[in-house]
């Protein structure tokens, strides 16, 4: 009686390896009875032994079938041998094999005396189809030249056959399964040529399945070992796949995508629970990882196979935040600082600096430092934590993380650039980046090329000579950065308020640098040491503003112990200006005087002590020198009192207008609403961008009305104010009042001011009326346009210094301009510039408070008279003062 069984396997053209339908694991081999095929050896593969097994591969791999045992041989290995048949498609076996010329009946078959009437008849049947199989030239009777197949066993460059096939399909044969993730794979390079070989599955780690030893013994499986093997087996045993070619692992077998007509075997597995993720696969598969980790994913959330009660790791609450990079102190590390100014110790997740142990690595640690520092000290970055390290020997415990800069990430990036290696992280460890897998790929991208560490030859070292170490050297170097103004270098470290040690990379020079023209107090220099008072924080705005920062230099002159004398900039703003500001240094009048930048110090110091800032939280202006005893300038000054001494009031501005018809001028102070209004125009013009805002005037405008107004030369939109109105033409004169330029606009180029985010009451208007004290313009139209184009080349795009001489009833502020690269007191003043070119003229009426700046006035009445005797300006035919 026929029984029925799952064809596993085909051995050769006569040969079958059958499983049991409900238990796999019970099989037998069958032999088909009455013929045989030719062989297929490791010395050598008799002609048509592939093209034979192929034959009944295909026909019977995978598929249930019917078979009978005829009869038994038990010597040696007892071997069974009978018939099969394929229900389905009505095939009998050895009948099909026979026809077909894959098989041949054996001579001895049949000649036995004991053989039944029904045996008789069967061989004869089997013999009429061979002979019409050897008429026909078929299967095996073709001839034995066609029939060869040249198979290789051994394997002698691995990753020449790599880098032949790679980025093509291979057909093959899977002719065993080791373990879940390594097969034995017949490569069919050609139709002559095979190469079978051992292949590790891309991408994926499964447990080990049970496996005899070398030695004979058994080892048991890993958990689910088994079940990966038998996935793996029951779906490609013995099936053609298409197999992809992708790398060398260091035992020198091949590393392979499989896939199957449904797809990559390795993502069902993952998917299934039976393998990891290897991630050390990760360059290898490039894009295609992300797949595997989604599939991984799947099986982790249903918690199955090897992932049956995981605990999902805690990790960090929340997602990206907002930190500004305060230190880089390797290519690997950074401090980072949060909006509430605390800050902390993170390292870049799953990358490591070019080791310093490693001689062909070390010599790359500065570059790739530099790399880092470049792109985002001071720089606002989004920082994800990704999980903590623990403390080990030498290394405290750590935060890891991904840090993004824009669209940037920092960690791919220094991958990418050859000045970072990847971590090779535990298979448990998941305590890594997110973008572990193209961490991975970049890495392979760099080595290749050849970038960063992974060059063939290392960059000459940046030697930098310190010329502070000496009053010799510093000598040496000091006419050199004296030549030079605003010289770039990089701050290396902050010693304290005013002290810094600086780069100067196009000297190769290392320096101290003592800011000029102020004393900051001392921070403490050891534990048991006491700070100066607001010596700390000196020292700590010092390190936010300044650590590590791009910056200029201006060197003046050098200390007794080789310290050059000097000014910072940062982002092109003077830093001892921010230092007085804050109230954390006071003015060193002398050197203040010595730098030139005395009148912007003491203006910048004077506002700290109106705030009550730092050192003069408790400053009692009564307590000051009193050099002007007239009214503040910010008073009404409703005074004839007589004094010989000016007021000082210093104000950063700019002016943003020049009236060509009076010389008066706006001017907008820099400060707080400037930096406000910058924001406050950019989300301004976004707004007006969108079309759903375009939405016109409710009715005709009036004098005295806010509107937004399309200003006529850059199509940009303007807070305004609507100074006279035009209805028959449906026009309108507008003053901008942030800048104080006006024109006259159609209705048509307005809008209403009615946001509450735009409105003056957010952000008063920032250009004040103001005019240049002790001088009257010329009323003879010619010499006053002389008069205002000067004026506009000598203020325009400039930020300069007013001292405020006096303000009117009306808020009109009469001042004197000063150029603060320039001026070195009152006298040396815009003003006073315009007077000795004689387009303008000191008034002949003074008003009280100009009659008390007596110095002052006489100075201007002495410019004046040397502009009248060289004849400038409107003094070119005498003086029209006379009578």
């Amino acid at each position: 009686m026929p029984l029925e069984a799952r064809v596993k396997s085909v051995l050769s053209g006569d040969t079958v390896v059958l499983s049991h339908i409900n238990n796999p694991g019970q099989e037998r081999i069958l032999s088909l009875a009455y013929v045989s095929a030719p062989r297929l050896r490791r010395e050598g593969d008799e002609p048509y032994g592939f093209h034979s097994r192929e034959f009944l591969r295909e026909l019977l791999v995978g598929k249930v079938v019917q078979f009978q045992i005829l009869y038994t041989i038990p010597t040696g290995a007892k071997r069974d041998y009978g018939t099969i048949k394929l229900p389905t498609f009505d095939v009998s076996l050895p009948d099909i094999s026979v026809q077909e010329g894959w098989t041949r009946v054996r001579e001895e078959a049949g000649k036995r005396s004991d053989e039944s009437e029904e045996t008789v008849a069967y061989l004869q049947r089997l013999r009429a189809l061979e002979e019409h199989a050897q008429t026909e030239g078929k299967g095996t009777w073709a001839g034995t030249e066609s029939g060869r197949t040249e198979t290789t066993y051994e394997l002698s460059d691995p990753k020449a056959l790599v880098d032949e096939w790679k980025d093509k399909h291979l057909e093959g044969i899977v002719e065993r399964v080791l373990n879940g993730d390594r097969l034995i794979v017949r490569l069919l390079l050609s139709s002559e040529e095979h190469l079978q070989v051992v292949a590790a599955m891309a991408g994926v780690r499964a447990p080990a399945a049970k496996r005899v030893t070398a030695e004979g013994k058994e080892q048991p499986a890993e958990p689910y070992g088994d079940e990966a093997f038998q996935f793996v087996e029951s779906r490609i045993l013995q099936r053609k796949v298409q197999v992809n070619l992708l790398g060398v692992t260091p035992q020198g077998q091949l590393i392979a995508s499989v896939l199957h007509p449904n797809g990559n075997v390795a993502k069902f597995l993952l998917e299934a629970g039976l393998a990891r993720c290897h991630d050390h696969h990760s360059a290898l598969l490039g894009t295609e990882m992300a797949a595997f980790r989604r599939a991984e994913k799947v099986a982790k959330d249903a918690r199955v196979g090897i992932f049956t009660g995981l605990v999902a790791p805690k990790g960090p609450a929340g997602g990206a935040e907002d930190y500004v990079v305060g230190r880089v102190l390797n290519a690997d590390t950074l401090f980072i600082r949060n909006k509430a100014g605390q800050e902390k110790k993170i390292q870049l997740s799953s990358v490591r600096q070019p080791k310093p142990s490693d001689p062909k690595q070390a010599p790359f640690a500065a570059d790739a430092k530099e790399f880092v520092r470049k792109r985002i000290i001071g720089k606002h970055v989004k920082v994800t934590i990704n999980g903590k390290k623990p403390a080990t020997e030498g290394y405290e415990e750590r935060e890891v993380a991904t840090v993004v800069q824009g669209n940037t990430n920092i960690a791919l990036a220094l991958v990418q650039a050859g000045y970072a290696s990847v971590i090779r992280h535990r298979q448990d460890d998941e305590d890594r980046s997110p973008e572990y897998d193209n961490l991975m790929l970049a890495e392979a991208e760099a080595q290749a090329e050849g970038k960063g560490m992974w060059a063939a030859k290392p960059p000459k070292p940046k030697q930098y000579q310190d010329y502070s170490e000496s009053v010799q050297k510093a000598k040496m170097e000091v006419s050199i950065l004296q030549r030079q103004k605003r010289v770039p270098a990089i701050v290396d470290f902050v010693k304290s308020g005013s002290r810094f040690t600086v780069l100067v990379p196009r000297e190769n020079a290392k320096l101290t640098l003592v800011l000029s023209g102020i004393r900051a107090p001392r921070s403490a220099r050891n534990p048991g040491e006491a700070s100066e008072p607001c010596g700390q924080e000196a020292h700590d705005l010092a390190n936010k503003r300044c650590m590590q920062r791009d910056v200029e230099i201006d060197v003046e002159t050098i200390d007794k112990v080789g310290g050059f004398i000097g000014t910072l900039y940062v982002n092109k703003e003077n830093f001892t200006k921010v230092l007085l500001e804050e109230g954390l240094a006071t003015v060193h009048a002398y050197s203040a005087e010595q730098s030139g930048h005395a009148t912007e110090y003491f203006a910048a110091e004077q506002r700290a002590k109106e705030a009550r800032k730092g050192l003069w939280h408790d400053w009692d202006p009564s307590k000051d020198i009193v050099e002007d005893e007239e009214e503040p300038a910010n008073s009404n000054n409703n005074t004839d009192t007589e004094v010989s001494q000016r007021r000082k009031d210093y104000r950063d501005v700019m002016v943003t207008y020049v009236d060509p018809t009076t010389g008066r001028v706006k001017v907008q102070q820099i400060g707080t609403g400037t930096s406000a209004l910058t924001e406050l125009m950019s989300a301004f013009r976004s707004f007006h961008l969108n079309k759903a805002n375009d939405t016109p005037l409710p009715g005709p405008p009036k004098a005295g009305d806010f509107v937004a107004a399309k200003f006529t030369e850059d199509n940009e939109w303007y807070r305004a104010k609507v100074r006279r109105n035009d209805r028959e033409n449906q026009q309108a004169e507008v003053v901008y009042i942030d800048f104080g330029n006006s024109e006259v606009l159609p209705w048509s180029r307005l809008r209403p001011l009615s946001q509450p985010q735009f409105s003056v009451q957010k952000l008063r208007a920032q250009a004040a009326d103001a005019v240049l004290s002790f001088v009257q313009f010329p009323g003879a139209e010619d010499y006053l346009q002389d008069a205002v184009s000067f004026l506009e080349d000598q203020v325009y795009n400039r930020e300069l210094v007013a001292n405020v001489d006096y303000v009117s009833p009306d808020g009109t502020l009469h001042v004197t301009l000063l150029d603060p690269t320039e001026s070195k007191n009152l006298d040396h003043s815009i003003n006073a510039d315009i007077v000795r070119e004689g387009l303008a003229m000191v008034p002949r009426k003074l008003k009280a408070w100009e009659r008390a700046a007596t110095e002052t006035v006489s100075h201007l009445r002495s410019v004046e008279e040397e502009a009248k005797q060289e004849r400038r300006g409107m003094w070119e035919y005498g003086d029209l003062t006379e009578d």
